[in-house]
Parts: structure tokens; sequence; C-alpha cells
């Protein structure tokens, strides 16, 4: 008998592991783990709108399998935005059919992402669409009268996204639009020109088989009736200009994708609500100039930090179209050019 032991250890009761206690869950669940599955099965499919944490996706484009199936986001995607034109891996009941309702579990990588944010001030960005590759802006020649700076911001956001854009002059027959495009006679821009009775549908479907065109515009541009001409069965709504204030009222209330058919191929037409203002809190500069491709290659002989604007020190653009070495058409794209510039440099500071 040493300190080491008593004469009452023979009586302790002996314990191995049958005799741990585990509190059982609460919730009559597993315990959870962070190893997630590898969905290898999953399918992979467009996403055409949005409404209220439900997402319309299409499966199978284009093959006689072709059908649209109700998700809803795996919790996994929970602090990622999904947004109309995404393309996503889904599981689930996939078959579409009533009632049903699949889940996604995957965004595939983005090609394009359309962004803007709420004012100028706003690093936050809101995203509009995913993977378009074409922007049809759409401005009204009167009532509402054309606002050349929120056209500029489409211009900027559109080549901050690698996005091409379109211009699209609406109601022609109430004014000349000729002044009003003069402001962009510098830019590789295909411009069409519509009048409610004489819409140049052929020409504008063609712009659009075989892309990715998200259409943007002021409220009561005629957007929405330009998207119902082209895609009959859309059915989206269409308002009227406020005669005192002369704005238009906010008819699309959601993004949605819908299928252009032509004789010469098929499209997808992307309509967006209306805005009154484009924020441009989140534009990388650098690309705007690469949207003027003879522009830019000058700019690599200018010095670092160089701003391009009229009163840049040794701009080596300003210099070329100042010796003339560009002619007017090199004038007119530099006018352009300082023009978007300097949209973004009246931007804040965060």
């Amino acid at each position: 008998m040493t300190w080491w032991a008593s004469a009452d250890d023979d009586d302790e009761p002996e314990f191995d592991e049958s005799s741990v206690r585990v509190r059982p869950n609460r919730k009559g669940n597993k315990p959870r783990t962070k190893t997630r599955p590898d969905h290898e099965n999953a399918l992979t499919g467009r996403i055409l709108s949005v409404d209220r944490g439900r997402y319309t996706v299409m499966l199978d484009e284009g093959l006689p399998t072709e059908r649209r199936v109700t998700a809803a986001r795996a919790s996994e995607l929970r602090k990622h935005a999904v947004v109309t034109g995404d393309r996503v891996d889904i599981v689930g009941d996939t078959t579409g059919a009533e009632g049903s309702l699949a889940r996604i579990v995957r965004i595939v990588p983005r090609v394009t992402l359309l962004r803007r944010s709420a004012d100028d001030t706003d690093a936050v960005e809101r995203v509009i669409v995913a993977n378009a590759d074409q922007m049809l802006i759409v401005v009204a020649a009167a009532n509402p009268e054309p606002r050349i700076r929120l056209v500029d911001r489409y211009l900027v956001a559109a080549y901050d996204a690698g996005v091409s854009p379109i211009l699209c002059i609406t109601k022609t027959d109430l004014a000349d639009p000729a002044v009003f495009l003069s402001n962009f006679a510098g830019l590789d821009l295909p411009v069409f020109e519509s009048r409610d009775d004489a819409m140049p549908l052929a020409e504008i479907s063609a712009a659009l088989v075989g892309h990715d065109t998200v259409f943007v515009g002021h409220s009561g541009v005629g957007k929405s009736t330009l998207v119902n001409a082209l895609v009959p069965d859309a059915h989206r709504a269409v308002g009227v200009v406020n005669t005192v204030t002369g704005r238009g009222r906010h008819t699309s209330s959601s993004t949605i994708s819908l299928r252009l058919e032509t004789d010469a191929g098929r499209g997808w037409v992307i309509d967006t609500p209306g805005v009154r203002s484009f924020g441009l809190g989140h534009i990388n500069t650098d690309n705007i100039l690469k949207a003027f491709t003879d522009l830019a290659a000058i700019a690599e002989k200018c010095p670092r930090g160089c701003t391009h604007l009229p009163n840049s020190p040794d701009c080596a653009i300003n210099e070329a179209v100042a010796a003339g070495r560009l002619g007017d058409t090199g004038k007119a794209r530099l006018d352009s050019l300082q023009r978007l510039l300097a949209t973004f440099a009246a931007v804040p500071a965060h």
C-alpha cells in the first residue's frame, strides 16, 4: 500500500468507449459536414428569369428535350448572386413537371458581367445580367428628350464589361435625331433609327441573331414596345410618358431573357427595367480606352498616368490629333473618348 493507491481503488468501476454518453441532436438530423458532394450528374442550363428566390432555368436548349425548370439556390450559394443570363448546374427534380423544384448547386464561370452601382459614390455593384455579348441602347428622339450623358454611361459600362454596344433611336417621327447622333460620330457604334409606323425589325433582328443582347434604356423610350415587336409572345407591359414631368413610367419590373426566332436563326433578347440613373462606382477606366483600339495603340507612347483629357500634358493622342495625323475621324473619336473619360473623371472618390 502506497500513497498512490488506497483500499477503495478496487471498488471504482471500469469505463470503455461504449460507456460514453452522446448528447442527441435536438433537430434529429445528421451532424453537418464541410464536405460537399461533387454533383457530377448535374445538368447545365440557362437562367431565364429570377422571381423572389425562384429561378426559371432552360435545360437542353435547342434539343427535342428542351424544357423549363423551376429551381431554388442551394445553401452553399446563399452568398453568391444568381442573375439572368447565368449558366448554372442544377440537380434534383429536373423534369420541369408542375410543382417540381430543382436545386442550383454551381454557377458556371461568367464570360461577361454587366453591372451598375446605385450612384457614383457607391462601390457596391448591382449585377444586371451575365454572359451578354451585346448591349442595345434604346433612346427616344423626343418625348422623353434624349440624355447624352446617360448614353455615355451606358457606353462606359458596356466597354468595361467587354460588351459591344448598339444604339437604337426611337420616335424619329417626332424629332430629327441628327444633332443627337453627332455626339457619337467618333464611335464604332451601329445605329438604327425607328418610328412607330416604320420599325426596322428585319435589320435589328439580323444584328441580334447568334447573340445574347441586353436591352437598356430610360423609362418611356419605347424599349418594351420594341421588345414586343421583335418577340411577339413577350407580352411586356408598355407605359406612357407623363405629359407634365416628361418622364416615362416604369413598366418592366424584372430582367428576363426572351428567345428571338427568325428565318436566319435565333438569338436572345434580355429585357431590363428602365432606369433614370446609371452609377459608375465600379468602373475601370482602362477598359474605356481599350474600346478605341486605334487610339489605344497611340496611347502606349503617353507618359505614365496620362488621363488623355484635353489638358493632359504630353498626351500622345492629343498631339497626334493636333498635328492632323488622324484626320477628322480621329478628332471625332478623340472627342468621344474624352467625353467618356470626363464622365468617369467627375465621379467622386470613394
